[in-house]
């Protein structure tokens, strides 16, 4: 069981209590939250809302998915941390997961650390933090001027027997399981990854990707864009585009981000790396 986590929101528009908290939370039903409101979890100044009231949800603590929660720290110094993440830990709190992230276990040993970036749950490899706040702002600046190389092994579906560089725009597309999805296409945002094939099998292929832009499960799309999708991936396809049958879930393939090269405050090339080789990929249970 983890600690429970207070969640505070303001509200926007007048309404009512509960008809609010189905909008601002939809994972939970209206009786849920009724229940909730009941047992006393909710705080708030009154039951009919107006705009600038704060709702107070304190949720009780639960028991979350088990994850493997494990991590190397691979480069530290005054500003920054990168560390190596296992495949199946989030990153970042959502959904059930909240001490069973990253986050929560880095920032037991860096209290002040936040992540730059982030990597899907089934991607392994390196992220980098940011310890004090020069840290991150320089990191931050870094990743909006394109300056960090970030170089990503795969095991993709079919033979990819040369480099080739895509850039399929990546945005919000309409799916009609799961809502708004991210995927190719042509309104979307500028994506730029260079493939090189590094290891051909009978039916998949080894891949290493350097990504110039970071867009939202760039590599995954970009790969099914060039008709060889991760294999095992269970939302992209062919196209990079999500597939019409596919279910909330970030598992099944294997990814792994193995080389970072960065600046450091001082001016010095930071370069790290690890194992390249690709884990197991993850079985595809939440």
């Amino acid at each position: 069981m983890n600690s429970g986590y207070t969640y505070r929101s303001r509200v926007q528009r007048h309404t009512g209590l509960i008809e609010w908290l189905c909008v601002e939370f939809p994972h939970s039903t209206q009786a849920d939250w009724e229940a909730r409101v009941s047992r006393g979890e909710v705080d708030v100044p009154r039951t009919e809302l107006r705009p600038g009231d704060e709702v107070i949800w304190r949720r009780p603590p639960w028991e979350e998915p088990a994850v493997p929660l494990v991590f190397t720290v691979c480069f530290e110094d005054d500003d920054a941390l990168v560390v190596d993440k296992p495949s199946g830990l989030p990153t970042m709190p959502a959904g059930g997961f909240l001490e069973h992230t990253l986050l929560h276990l880095v920032r037991r040993v860096a209290p002040g650390a936040s992540p730059m970036h982030r990597l899907g749950r089934g991607t392994s490899g390196l992220v980098a933090f940011g310890k004090t706040a020069a840290g991150r702002s320089h990191l931050q600046r870094l990743w909006r001027e394109g300056a960090v190389q970030k170089t990503y092994r795969a095991t993709v579906d079919g033979q990819v027997s040369e480099s080739v560089t895509v850039r399929a725009p990546i945005g919000p597309v309409e799916h009609p399981r799961l809502g708004t999805v991210f995927g190719a296409t042509p309104a979307g945002r500028s994506a730029v990854s260079h493939v090189t094939p590094v290891g051909i099998g009978p039916s998949t292929s080894t891949v290493d990707v350097v990504i110039e832009t970071g867009r939202p499960h760039q590599i995954r799309i970009h790969m099914a864009w060039l008709g060889h999708p991760l294999t095992g991936d269970p939302l992209y396809g062919p196209g990079g585009t999500p597939r019409s049958d596919a279910l909330p879930g970030d598992l099944g393939y294997t990814l792994r981000a193995w080389k970072l090269v960065f600046p450091a405050i001082d001016g010095r090339e930071i370069v790290v790396e690890v194992n390249p080789e690709l884990p197991a990929a993850p079985d595809r249970t939440p």
